[in-house]
């Protein structure tokens, strides 16, 4: 069988690997490099963790999906746990939702926060989660790792720097009028793919800006930042995250009040304003935070379908499914995702398992 995957990112490379392990033919065609820098799923790094309070479904998908990182290739899965600042009634919920899942936790107090992370400062009085198993997957390293799979691969085709004009039924038609037809086509562009869908479909899909800082930890604060699990939730005003550097890797600082709609896709640099509110959003969590430890400030873009808020996967012709990537979700279910792709495609009666990369 013959597959075309339209996209770059995790989604479409991840599929791609489960369809080439089970014998099919791939082509992989996206409008930049292989991976693409510009995706939605490119980063330094991902949290990856089990928690979502008040959703048991999707606490027990992630924590399937969490289980399936430290297998996807040497080194790209880092254990770090996860902190998550709660308000207090919400505790004892976290916790038990995680037991349902066999994921181990441990409520930190105020003074336990104080005393393990004199680095941080939380706001006063909170307590928070931390989920021991949660971690951090290399994500750059991850898409790369997945697309040498894929070219050493005998049944796995990368056409680069490729815009795809149309997906009509499973015929994908390039720019410049080459034509690559398949048995079954997976749409998967990311923010680009509204252009490549239904109208009525692409009307329902909402355009996000996500900005974040990548810095640099002074030297004496490294080895304290050695030992800190990555932050999900500071707890504070703002909805500011982040991600601890591990491998190489700088401290990435986002935040919920950096993401918002837009109607346009307006290139990866981060605005002047966006990035001092990032910095003035975390300045009270990092005692000493200050321009000077920005190495990169940059922007990135995903889809929401607009009913409901997330993902979205749909049928649009026969044998052709697109996919509608929601922000950091997309690279944490990923390993679930592609293996529920890649059996609809192929019309597979089960999943196949993730295999390695390494």
């Amino acid at each position: 069988m013959r597959i075309v995957m339209v996209g770059g990112g995790v989604i479409a490379l991840l599929t791609a690997v489960q369809c080439v392990s089970a014998g099919h033919e791939v082509t992989v065609v996206d409008q930049g490099d292989i991976p693409n820098p510009a995706a939605g799923s490119f980063d330094r790094q991902r949290v990856v963790r089990a928690l979502h309070l008040g959703d048991a479904a999707a606490t027990a998908a992630a924590a399937r999906a969490l289980a399936l990182w430290p297998g996807a290739g040497a080194g790209l899965f880092r254990r770090t746990g996860a902190l998550t600042v709660l308000p207090d009634a919400d505790l004892p919920r976290a916790q038990a939702a995680l037991a349902g899942v066999g994921a181990a936790s441990a409520v930190l107090g105020p003074a336990e926060l104080a005393a393990r992370f004199a680095h941080l400062r939380f706001p006063e009085g909170a307590s928070a989660v931390l989920e021991a198993g949660a971690g951090i997957v290399l994500a750059d390293r991850a898409l790369a790792a997945f697309a040498d799979r894929l070219r050493a691969h005998p049944f796995a085709e990368l056409l680069p720097h490729r815009r795809v004009d149309a997906v009509r039924g499973t015929a994908v038609h390039l720019a410049g009028g080459e034509v690559l037809r398949a048995d079954a086509v997976l749409v998967a562009a990311g923010a680009w793919s509204r252009p490549l869908l239904p109208p009525k479909l692409a009307a329902e899909l909402v355009l996000h800006r996500q900005s974040q800082l990548h810095c640099r930890v002074p030297p004496a604060d490294a080895p304290a930042w050695a030992s800190t699990p990555t932050v999900p939730s500071l707890g504070t005003v703002g909805g500011a995250w982040l991600v601890v550097p591990v491998a190489g890797t700088p401290l990435k600082l986002s935040a919920s009040a950096a993401c918002r709609v837009v109607s346009t896709l307006d290139g990866q640099e981060t605005p002047e304003p966006w990035r001092r509110r990032l910095l003035d959003l975390h300045a009270p969590a990092i005692p000493g935070l200050s321009e000077d430890w920005v190495l990169e400030a940059r922007d990135s873009y995903y889809l929401t379908h607009a009913p409901t808020g997330g993902p979205l996967t749909v049928p649009i012709g026969e044998r052709v499914l697109a996919h509608a990537a929601c922000g950091g979700s997309s690279f944490k279910f990923a390993p679930l995702i592609a293996q529920s792709l890649a059996a609809r495609l192929t019309g597979a009666a089960r999943p196949t398992a993730l295999r390695g990369v390494s």
